[in-house]
């Protein structure tokens, strides 16, 4: 796997914590990683986007940013509001391509959910996955919502020919409540793809020490990583009559 594409089910749902625990563990097993993301939105100037983030948490690894619109908006919305030309599939396909022929691995994190448009054209991120071939990791929330954002997001990658690599629980809270704990069985089902990691909450705040030497852990086996799903959710499965 030369490229894996990272998408959420949504906003705010971990996607950059995740990418940066994918990178560290890639690291970690003595791989070179690459970082790439197509169009920050709501940033601007000097301001840290995503991959400054990844770099933060993971270290080591080539990021790259194709282009930042200030307003925090969908990309295409966030272009024409700068007046500023758009990136769309093609140009994210060549540029995670290019990267891809010196590094091991090349995380293309996309913007928000997998089919927010990235032009006029309507180009998103799952037609950049399609151009190159690459397999998609979806990042989504915890709790009660997730399995229909899921089942559709999985659902979207079938038709368009695109192969769901698996789900990763972006944001496992240190409480979990019902939902949460009976969706470790369920994502898997609707998404019809393995559960490959949980990232605590609140990853995003660890030193970066401490995020580097656990980050590994929180993800499974195809992702470098020695987190065990089947475990993990017997440990986390509620008991009947709880909760």
């Amino acid at each position: 796997m030369a490229v894996l594409v990272v998408t959420g089910t949504g906003t705010e749902v971990g996607k950059t914590v995740t990418t940066a625990v994918l990178a560290r563990a890639a690291l970690a097993a003595g791989r070179s990683v690459a970082v790439l993301k197509p169009a920050q939105t709501g940033v601007s100037g000097d301001e840290r986007g995503d991959v400054d983030e990844v770099v933060r948490l993971a270290g080591g690894v080539t990021a790259v940013e194709l282009a930042r619109f200030p307003d925090p908006l969908a990309p295409a919305t966030a272009a024409r509001r700068a007046g500023l030309a758009p990136v769309g599939a093609r140009e994210t396909a060549d540029a995670a391509a290019k990267l891809a022929t010196d590094h091991d691995l090349v995380l293309v994190e996309g913007a928000g959910g997998l089919l927010v448009r990235f032009d006029a054209a309507g180009s998103t991120l799952a037609d950049a996955a399609r151009l190159l071939g690459a397999p998609v990791l979806l990042v989504a929330s915890a709790g009660l919502g997730t399995l229909n954002t899921t089942a559709l997001t999985a659902e979207a990658l079938r038709a368009r020919g695109v192969d769901l690599l698996g789900v990763v629980v972006g944001s496992w809270p240190g409480a979990p409540d019902l939902a949460a704990r009976c969706n470790l069985a369920d994502l898997p089902a609707v998404a019809d793809a393995p559960l490959l990691g949980a990232v605590p909450e609140g990853a995003g705040a660890y030193e970066p020490v401490a995020f580097r030497a656990a980050a590994a852990g929180w993800v499974a086996p195809p992702l470098d990583g020695t987190w065990d799903a089947t475990r993990f959710t017997a440990e986390q499965a509620p008991v009947r009559g709880s909760l």
